[in-house]
């Protein structure tokens, strides 16, 4: 299974690097390279992308103002000469931060994120909504999360913390990846850092729900589309 990247970075060198870098990563499949986003913009509508490696400051438009135009993006990491954008770049959900010079070492974690994320994201498609179970990598191994024992998600800065009735789970995950293969119909947003299992939810108390011993907030702007799925749900009445 190939993960179709393309490369996007004004500095020709950059691009040269990073290319032979794929080159040397059985699952990544180079589908193009450019300098500024609007190359990036016909990429990204001429073929089906996985990943993009994309630089911050670029002529014409920053890669941070372009992945902000993008409404479903693919996997993104960033490849800059700055660090100071890091904490920016995770509050749009990237993959990974990669500051240059960029060595194989770091770039081959990066990427074997992508493929375990690539995974998790086919999973969700194509299997995980009929099953009772699915897995994550924590740390050197997999840990099998069965639906019905999941209490809620937490989002901890670039890693996400399962909590089920059994333990927690800490996975290196991005939480926008975690709530794309969660079913819609077992599993609610309730806060920009929460997920919860509909069927564990035990109570509302003010702008708090209350699972188990937690009392998890709900967003202000989520608050409507949580008491509609709510009252859908029949969990709740008006």
């Amino acid at each position: 299974m190939k993960i179709n990247c393309i490369i996007v970075d004004d500095e020709p060198i950059a691009r040269k690097g990073i290319t032979e870098y794929i080159s040397d990563i059985d699952f990544l499949e180079l589908k193009g390279q450019g300098e500024n986003a609007l190359v990036a913009n016909a990429l990204l509508s001429n073929e089906d992308i996985d990943l993009v490696f994309l630089d911050i400051q670029m002529p014409k438009m920053t890669g941070i103002e372009f992945l902000k135009t993008l409404k479903n993006p693919p996997m993104v990491v960033f490849t800059t000469a700055y660090s100071d954008y890091a904490l920016q770049s995770y509050e749009l959900d990237v993959l990974d931060y990669l500051v240059k010079p960029i060595s194989f070492e770091r770039f081959l974690k990066a990427c074997n994120k992508a493929k375990e994320l690539f995974v998790l994201k086919k999973q969700g498609t194509n299997a995980l909504k009929t099953e009772e179970y699915f897995f994550i990598r924590c740390k050197e191994r997999f840990e099998k999360i069965i639906y019905n024992e999941l209490l809620y998600v937490e989002a901890m800065e670039n890693y996400v913390i399962f909590h089920t009735t059994k333990e927690k789970f800490i996975s290196y995950l991005t939480f926008k990846a975690v709530e794309s293969y969660l079913p819609a119909n077992k599993f609610l947003k309730v806060h920009k850092s929460y997920i919860v299992a509909i069927s564990k939810i035990e109570s509302l108390s003010g702008d708090d729900i209350i699972i188990k011993d937690a009392s998890l907030p709900i967003g202000r702007t989520l608050k409507e589309e949580v008491i509609n799925k709510l009252v859908a749900s029949k969990l709740l009445k008006r």
